[in-house]
């Protein structure tokens, strides 16, 4: 759904003889970004360039994975990008990213300082990147499909719904999606077997790899993002996905009054709690263009409309009460303090591991 959303920024020419105008300077000023997809307001780019004469290039992604090999694969074109925060960690270690200058960040103080002391697992200091939007990757699902195929006790507020092969061979009727991202679906069935989410042991990657094969035949599709349409549209009845994604689901169905229901849930077993993080590559080409637009998300009411639309929340305590009460109030947004007893982060694994986490998620994905 993202799109370009850039204007060019045209400057008359009053003669020929005469130096450039600053509106014709200010359009030669470019800004790459490499974001999420589904992860921005309609307006913001196009709000930003208005604003500061800047042209932006924006780019999507929908995994780790792939904004990963892009930066170590050498240089990669982008000035912002937007790591979550336990990929971000390794990346660090890699030299991938530029120390911010927070003297050019007026309105750092604007974040929360509790998940700031909680991001500094990842990033000593904060010195590299602050938060974009967090969420949790729990269950959405169709509540009407459900029960017609599970029957009104389908337990839609446990991991039961999609790891118990009972209740997901039935659903596969109705269509079962699962993120394509091995990092958080494999701590998810770890949590599910009363496992560490973020274990270091091999054989207990072997048990996770043993419980998603026998749900495999039952699960549609492994992608990051299809499942908001398909959600959206009743195409399919569950998805193991992002909260923000979930909700984005629930709004298009909602706006297109097509008759379907779309509802979160973080399961009782607990679930993933993530950042996503914005930094500046180490090879920006236009590093003052990429402050400024950090400085603009900072901003609480350009990054209220954008967790408005996006549905995910945010991280700028000062821009909490600019968010709509719906989304405020909502406990698959904001979590109660009873969810955030069971929510976990991404540790920071060793290599050997992610191998081994990556190793079995292929063979789970390709069903070989």
């Amino acid at each position: 759904m993202i799109r370009h959303l850039g204007k060019s920024l045209i400057a008359a020419s009053i003669g020929c003889t005469m130096a450039l105008s600053p509106a014709t300077m200010a359009s030669e000023k470019t800004l790459n970004i490499y974001n999420w997809s589904d992860y921005i307001a309609e307006d913001t780019i196009a709000n930003f360039e208005a604003e500061t004469g800047i042209d932006v290039r924006y780019d999507v992604f929908d995994s780790n994975e792939v904004l990963e090999a892009k930066l170590l694969s050498g240089k990669s074109g982008y000035d912002i990008v937007v790591p979550s925060s336990d990929f971000m960690a390794k990346q660090i270690k890699a030299g991938v990213f530029k120390e911010l200058d927070k003297s050019k960040l007026p309105q750092w103080s604007n974040l929360d300082t509790e998940l700031m002391a909680l991001l500094e697992t990842y990033d000593e200091g904060n010195k590299h990147a602050f938060p974009y939007l967090w969420g949790t990757t729990g269950i959405g699902y169709n509540p009407d499909l459900v029960n017609k195929y599970l029957g009104e006790d389908a337990p839609t507020s446990s991991w039961d719904l999609v790891f118990d092969v009972n209740n997901i061979s039935k659903l596969s009727q109705c269509g079962v999606a699962f993120l394509n991202a091995p990092s958080e679906i494999m701590p998810a069935a770890l949590r599910y077997m009363g496992l560490d989410p973020n274990s270091v042991n091999k054989a207990d990657y072997k048990k996770a790899e043993e419980l998603l094969m026998k749900v495999r035949p039952h699960i549609t599709y492994f992608h990051s993002s299809r499942y908001i349409s398909d959600l959206a549209n009743g195409d399919i009845c569950v998805a193991v996905g992002w909260s923000g994604d979930v909700l984005q689901a629930s709004d298009r169905a909602y706006e297109a009054e097509n008759g379907v229901t779309v509802e979160y849930t973080i399961p009782d077993e607990g679930a993933g709690m993530w950042f996503d993080m914005l930094a500046i590559p180490k090879d920006a080409d236009n590093v003052d263009e990429a402050y400024a637009f950090l400085n603009y998300l900072l901003q609480p009411e350009v990054i209220a409309d954008i967790s408005n639309y996006v549905a995910y929340a945010s991280p700028n305590k000062e821009s909490v009460p600019l968010v709509d009460e719906e989304i405020r109030e909502n406990p698959g947004i904001y979590p109660t303090e009873a969810a955030k007893k069971n929510l976990y982060v991404f540790s920071v694994l060793p290599p050997k591991i992610d191998r081994v986490i990556n190793r079995s998620f292929t063979k789970v994905t390709t069903g070989q």
